[in-house]
């Protein structure tokens, strides 16, 4: 079967025999949108093929995690989103405790390998742009498609090892209902909302393999990529708050400004409330309204002196999925996406995981409700990093949250906060938290811009080199990575990442 990146075909298709051949599998997956997603794709995959396994998730693939997993009975562990980066650890348990690791990762491999590794930095691409954690496991579950039901198991039949993990979260396998396709194209939808909530749409839009992936869904019927509005909330937030949050894109006198927007809105020729009086949402404008309304935002933009770089950035692709009700977190991937992030940092990932194998009750309703509580913690920590500010080093800036901003969603704070009054997008912002779980260690997420990233950035060098400058350890992609250090060793860690970015950049 012809695999969309003909580059990593052979290599998923090695992953697929030796995941079709196991007995059961033990699929391990990250917590963010592009871990939830990838968990999903797998579940969706190896559930489709009869493969009977059992779910877990990490927040962090140390070496404590990967020690739980090698205590388990499992001789088949499908590590996606994360594992490329910690192969030299997974090999070593892998050959004491005998079972055999299947990677699909983006993340920059360790200097080792084992047999079944599907990484597109190991073919030439790009795993920061190009290919997400999703993305991979998606291929991986196209060939999977090729071997169908075995006659070993029933669909629904499960089997447990006598010492599972113990994590909290894990969770059987389930089915997504509702656009289930024998070549498991629909799977693709689910990949893009890893691909977009791992902040890989540079430019407004996917590029490279993830492209692919997108004429996948696309010819599957459950993907509809469209010109629209670049901002966050088409879906759901009513048209004056769609325009207040606008700031990626400042607008004057209308981002950040209620009354400015809602006279913006007032302003044009339209119908945009309903007969209840009710703000319209974009999704709901008809064709003709959107032209409209995006047109006269161009001018206004154009008229307070936005540069004419910046208002491009206001148009981009978005990606519908087109099996989902129009008017929902659902509809729109970069909303999707936030959703899920919303579920798995605070410990349900479970919720998140329902979620995208179709559950639309209890699941979809409780991680609403954690959504909820995410934007206060967003909107808090925001307000927190700019009303304190940040300390600017030579070449990065940074700033300690203690404990008053989660480990976990330190690192979207610190990227939200970029730009906005004293925090420089021309130069990395890294953000540290403690770790509730570990009081000697300190979370730090670095944060770039793809701008920076042309100009020679690579945040996983940086936080990874950094990190065991000072005894920890760290990686992820270029514009976006996170370590862990000892606690009390920061001003080190600092110094170090200060010289390595100072390098990186020619300064």
């Amino acid at each position: 079967m012809a695999g969309p990146v003909p580059e990593l075909e052979d290599r998923a298709a090695a992953c697929a025999e030796r995941l079709h051949e196991a007995d059961r599998v033990l699929l391990a997956s990250h917590i963010d949108a592009d871990g939830l997603t990838s968990a999903a794709v797998a579940s969706s995959a190896l559930e489709r093929a009869s493969v009977p396994f059992e779910v877990v998730f990490e927040k962090q693939l140390d070496e404590d995690a990967i020690a739980r997993i090698a205590r388990t009975d499992y001789e088949t562990v499908w590590f996606t989103d994360f594992g490329s980066g910690q192969l030299d650890i997974i090999t070593d348990y892998a050959a004491d405790g005998g079972f055999t690791p299947v990677i699909a990762d983006h993340h920059q491999p360790a200097d080792a390998d084992t047999e079944f590794h599907c990484n597109p930095l190991l073919e030439g691409l790009d795993g920061a742009s190009e290919l997400s954690g999703a993305g991979t496991a998606y291929l991986l579950a196209r060939e999977l498609a090729g071997y169908g039901p075995t006659e070993s198991a029933g669909a629904n039949e499960r089997k447990s090892g006598p010492n599972p993990p113990t994590d909290p979260t894990m969770t059987d396998g389930g089915t997504v209902a509702t656009t289930t396709r024998a070549d498991n194209r629909d799977l693709a939808a689910l990949a893009v909302v890893g691909a977009v909530g791992d902040m890989q749409a540079s430019g407004g839009e996917l590029h490279g393999a993830n492209a692919e992936i997108v004429a996948d869904g696309v010819e599957a019927g459950v993907l509809e990529p469209t010109t629209d509005l670049a901002l966050y909330g088409t879906q759901t937030r009513p048209l004056p708050k769609l325009l207040e949050y606008a700031t990626d894109v400042r607008i004057p006198g209308i981002s950040n400004d209620q009354r400015g927007a809602m006279r913006f809105l007032d302003g044009l020729d339209l119908e945009l409330r309903d007969d209840a009086g009710e703000w319209r949402r974009w999704g709901y404008l008809t064709a003709d309204e959107q032209q409209t309304v995006a047109s006269a935002l161009v001018k206004h933009a154009i008229s307070r002196g936005v540069p004419a770089g910046k208002i491009d950035g206001l148009v981009g692709t978005s990606y519908q999925l087109t099996a989902e009700t129009t008017g929902t977190e659902l509809r729109d991937a970069s909303e999707f996406s936030t959703l899920l992030n919303a579920t798995a940092r605070y410990d349900r990932a479970d919720v998140g995981l329902a979620v995208c194998l179709g559950d639309r009750g209890g699941a979809l309703e409780r991680a609403r409700e954690l959504l909820r509580s995410h934007r206060r913690n967003l909107s808090e920590g925001i307000d927190l990093v700019t009303t304190e500010g940040v300390t600017n080093e030579g070449h990065v800036q940074w700033f300690h949250a203690g404990d008053r901003i989660r480990e976990t969603i330190v690192g979207i704070v610190a990227g939200m906060a970029l730009g906005n009054e004293g925090i420089d997008r021309d130069r990395p912002i890294f953000a540290f938290a403690e770790k509730s779980d570990e009081p000697d260690a300190v979370k730090v997420s670095g944060r770039g811009t793809h701008t920076l990233v042309r100009q020679g950035l690579d945040l996983s060098v940086v936080l990874g080199e950094a990190a065991r400058h000072v005894g920890g350890d760290g990686g992820g992609h270029d514009v976006a990575a996170g370590a862990t250090v000892p606690a009390g060793r920061e001003p080190d860690f600092l110094q170090r990442a200060d010289e390595l970015v100072g390098e990186q950049l020619g300064q």
